[in-house]
C-alpha cells in the first residue's frame, strides 16, 4: 500500500529516470539552431574536438549534449533523417548500462548510433551485436556513411574472415558483428599460439541489438570450441536399432505404479527416463544384438559409455523432433534454433544428441568432438567493462537481466500513441477446431483488404497452416528455416492489401512490416530507375497504405501461446508500428504444447463446465489468466535452469580467467623464463 503511494507521488523508478532525462533532451534540442549553423568541416571537426577535451580529463558524460546533437545534425545531412526526442531519451538509456526496451518500429537501429559514436570517442572500440550475419552487414553498411562522415571508422566481423581482416575489424571505432563471433573469437584468442594470432582488443563497450534474444534466450547454449574425438559411428547405428522396440508409457497414476511403457518423458523438464520394464528389454536386445554379454547390467561400469549411446538415441527418438527441433538438408541435420525460427548452420547438439538424430534419420554420423574451450553468453558479455542492449520487448525479463547482468530497464516511450487493438484469447478443444477458425478469420479479413501475419512455433505447424489455407484456395507466403532465403522479399511486402504471410518466430526481426508494402524493395527491384517511375512507385504505395489503413492495419494471429510472453508480444509487435493501426489474436486448442503440459487440467474443467459443444471457442478473461499462469511457470524454470548453468559456469569461469590470464601473460613476454622462475616459486611455497 506504502509502495503504491509513493509511486503515485513520486512516479515509478521508470517515470524518475526518464523525467531526469527530458531534462537533457531540452538542452540538446536547444542546441539544434547552433548545429545547423556548421559547416560540414566544422561538425566533422566536433570528433577530434571531443577526443581532444577527454584526453585532458573531462568525463564522457559531460559531452552527451553535444555530442548527441552532433549526431542528430549529421544525420539529418547524411541521411535525411532526424533522431525524435524518444530516440535521444533512448540514447541516455543505453549509454547508462541499461536495458532500453522500444516498440517495433521506433527507429533501434538509428537510437543506437548515439550511444555508439559516444562511446567510440574514447578510442576503445565498441561492439554492435546483432543476432544474425545479414542484420551485422546491413547495420554496418547503412551506418556507415554517418560515421565517416563523423570521421569514425566503421569494422564488419563476419564467420570465416582470415585473422588480418578480423583484426582491422576490431581495431575499428566501431565494429558490427554477432554475439556468436564475438564469443568464438574471445575462444580463439585464449588459444592462440603467439600475439600475432590474437584479433580483439579489450573488451570495452558492447551496445547489444535484441538483447533478449541474445542474453536470455541463447543464455543456455554455451559457445563452445571443440577438436575431434575417436570414431563412434557404428555404435549410435547399432543402439538405434533397439530404440524402436520400446513403448512409451503415457502417464504413471502414482509413485508405486509402472505402467506398461519402457520408458517416460517429462514434457515440462525435456527429460527421459527407462522404467524398469525398459531397462530389462533393453538389456535383453542389447545381448540378442551382441553389443552386451550374457548377465551384465547396463549401469555397470564397464557400461558407462553405452549408456552414454542408449540416453543420446533415447533422447533422439523421445524428445527431438523432424521440422520441429531440426530439419534435414543434402543429408546433414542442421538444428532450428526454438526461439528464432532460424536454422543455426554448423551448430551440433553435444554429449552424442547430434549423432544420435543422424543415426535415427539415416544420415551420415559425423564424428564426436571433445571440448577445447567454452564459455556462456553470460560470462562472455559480463567481460565488458561497459554492456547496454535494446529489444522490443525487454519488461518481463526485468528481473533476470538485473541480477544476472546488473542491468536495470528502462522503459522509453512511443513517439506516437500506440493504437493496436490486442484481442482476447480464443481456446478450442481441438487443433482442427483452432485451424477452421483461423482459416475463417483470414478470409473475413483479405475480404476487406487487410494483410494477415500468421505466426507459428515451428516449420511444422506453419507447413500445417499452409496446406490449409491452400485447400481453402487463399493465396499465401511461407517464411520458415526452410524458404529463409526469401526472407528479406516477403517481409518487405507482408503489408500488402489482402497479402498472408505465415512465419515462424524469425517472422522478419530487425526488419519492419510497412503497411501498403515497401516501395524501396520496389526501387532496388528496378535497373537505373528514373525519377519519374520513384514518384510513380512512391505514389501507388501511399494508396495501398492509406488502403490498408482504412481496413484496420496489419492483422496478427498467433497458432499459439509460446512458452515466454515475451516472444508473444514480439509477435504482437510487428503491428501498430509508429502509431499504425492493426490488431492482433491468438487462437488456441487444448491440444496445443503449452496447454497440454501446463494449463490443461485448470482449463479443460472450466471449459467442461461450461458445456462446450465442438467448433465453439471460449474467450474469458480466467482462461486468459490461467494461460498467462502457465507461461510464468515455464519462464520461472527456465530462469532457474539459465541461473544453474550460470553457477556451474561461474566456477569454470574463475579457472578460465586464472589460466588465460597466466596464458597471454606468458604470450605478451620475451622472455618467458622469469615469469616460469616466479611460477616455480609460488609452487614450492604452497
Amino acid at each position: 500500500m506504502l509502495i503504491k503511494l509513493l509511486t503515485k507521488v513520486f512516479g515509478s523508478r521508470n517515470d524518475r529516470t526518464l523525467r531526469r532525462m527530458r531534462k537533457v533532451v531540452n538542452i540538446i534540442n536547444a542546441m539544434e539552431p547552433e548545429m545547423e549553423k556548421l559547416s560540414d568541416e566544422e561538425l566533422k571537426g566536433k570528433t577530434a574536438e571531443f577526443r581532444a577535451r577527454l584526453e585532458k580529463g573531462e568525463v564522457l558524460e559531460n559531452l552527451i549534449p553535444e555530442a548527441f546533437a552532433v549526431v542528430r545534425e549529421a544525420s539529418k545531412r547524411v541521411f535525411g533523417m532526424r533522431h525524435f526526442d524518444v530516440q535521444l531519451l533512448g540514447g541516455m538509456v543505453l549509454n547508462e548500462r541499461c536495458i532500453a526496451e522500444m516498440r517495433t518500429g521506433e527507429g533501434k537501429t538509428l537510437t543506437a548510433t548515439l550511444p555508439a559514436y559516444l562511446n567510440a570517442l574514447t578510442g576503445k572500440g565498441v561492439h554492435v551485436v546483432t543476432v544474425n550475419d545479414y542484420l551485422a552487414q546491413r547495420d554496418a553498411e547503412n551506418n556507415r556513411p554517418l560515421f565517416e562522415f563523423l570521421g569514425l571508422t566503421v569494422g564488419i566481423n563476419l564467420p570465416g574472415m582470415p585473422a588480418p581482416a578480423k583484426r582491422e575489424a576490431y581495431a575499428a571505432d566501431i565494429t558490427y558483428g554477432t554475439n556468436n563471433e564475438y564469443g568464438f573469437d574471445y575462444l580463439r584468442d585464449n588459444m592462440a599460439f603467439s600475439p600475432e594470432e590474437r584479433v580483439q582488443r579489450k573488451l570495452h563497450y558492447a551496445l547489444v541489438d535484441e538483447v533478449d534474444s541474445i542474453l536470455i534466450d541463447e543464455a543456455r547454449t554455451p559457445l563452445i570450441i571443440s577438436g575431434p574425438a575417436e570414431d563412434s559411428s557404428e555404435m549410435y547405428k547399432r543402439v538405434n536399432k533397439i530404440i524402436p522396440h520400446l513403448i512409451r508409457q503415457e502417464k504413471e497414476d502414482s509413485e508405486t505404479f509402472q505402467g506398461e511403457g519402457h520408458f517416460s518423458v517429462d514434457e515440462k523438464s525435456r527429460q527421459v527416463n527407462l522404467t524398469e520394464r525398459g531397462l530389462v528389454l533393453i538389456e535383453e536386445l542389447l545381448v540378442k544384438e551382441g553389443i552386451m554379454d550374457e548377465g551384465e547390467s547396463l549401469y555397470s561400469p564397464a557400461n558407462i559409455m553405452l549408456m552414454h549411446h542408449v540416453t543420446a538415441a533415447l533422447r533422439a527418438h523421445a524428445l527431438f523432433t523432424r521440422d520441429v527441433d531440426y530439419i534435414v538438408k543434402d543429408g546433414e541435420v542442421i538444428i532450428v534454433d526454438e526461439h528464432t525460427g532460424r536454422t543455426m548452420q554448423g551448430r551440433r547438439w553435444s554429449d552424442g544428441l547430434h549423432q544420435a538424430v543422424e543415426a535415427k534419420e539415416g544420415v551420415q554420423i559425423q564424428n564426436e568432438n571433445q571440448t577445447l574451450a567454452s564459455i556462456t553468453f553470460q560470462n562472455y558479455f559480463r567481460l565488458y567493462e561497459k554492456l547496454a542492449g535494446m529489444t522490443g520487448t525487454a519488461d518481463t525479463e526485468a528481473f533476470e537481466f538485473s541480477s544476472i547482468y546488473k542491468l536495470d530497464t528502462v522503459v522509453v516511450p512511443t513517439n506516437r500513441p500506440m493504437i493496436r487493438k490486442d484481442l482476447p484469447d480464443l481456446v478450442y478443444m481441438t487443433e482442427a477446431e483452432k485451424i477452421q477458425a483461423i482459416i475463417e478469420d483470414i478470409k473475413e479479413r483479405t475480404a476487406k483488404g487487410q494483410p494477415v501475419l500468421v505466426g507459428t512455433i515451428s516449420i511444422e505447424k506453419s507447413e500445417l497452416v499452409s496446406n490449409e489455407l491452400t485447400k481453402a484456395g487463399i493465396k499465401h507466403n511461407v517464411l520458415n528455416a526452410k524458404f529463409h532465403a526469401n526472407e528479406a522479399a516477403i517481409v518487405a511486402q507482408a503489408g500488402y492489401p489482402a497479402a498472408v504471410t505465415i512465419a515462424t518466430n524469425m517472422a522478419g526481426r530487425g526488419t519492419d512490416i510497412v503497411l501498403g508494402g515497401s516501395w524501396q524493395a520496389e526501387v532496388a527491384a528496378l535497373e537505373n530507375p528514373t525519377a519519374e517511375q520513384i514518384e510513380k512507385i512512391k505514389a501507388d504505395w501511399q494508396v495501398r497504405h492509406d488502403a490498408v489503413l482504412e481496413a484496420g492495419g496489419l492483422h496478427i494471429i498467433g497458432t499459439e501461446r509460446h512458452e515466454s510472453r515475451r516472444i508473444d508480444n514480439q509477435l504482437r509487435g510487428r503491428s501498430g508500428r509508429q502509431g499504425d493501426a492493426g490488431s492482433s489474436r491468438f487462437y488456441l486448442s487444448m491440444e496445443d504444447a503449452l496447454m497440454r503440459i501446463f494449463a490443461s487440467d485448470r482449463v479443460s474443467g472450466m471449459m467442461r463446465k461450461l458445456g462446450m459443444k465442438p467448433g465453439e471457442a471460449i474467450e474469458h478473461p480466467w482462461v486468459t489468466k490461467a494461460i498467462a499462469n502457465a507461461q510464468r511457470k515455464v519462464e520461472s524454470r527456465n530462469f532457474d535452469i539459465r541461473k544453474q548453468l550460470l553457477e556451474y559456469d561461474d566456477v569454470a569461469n574463475d579457472q578460465r580467467r586464472a589460466i588465460y590470464s597466466q596464458r597471454n601473460e606468458l604470450l605478451d613476454v620475451s622472455d618467458v623464463s622469469e615469469t616460469i622462475n616466479s611460477i616455480r616459486e609460488d609452487v614450492f611455497k604452497a
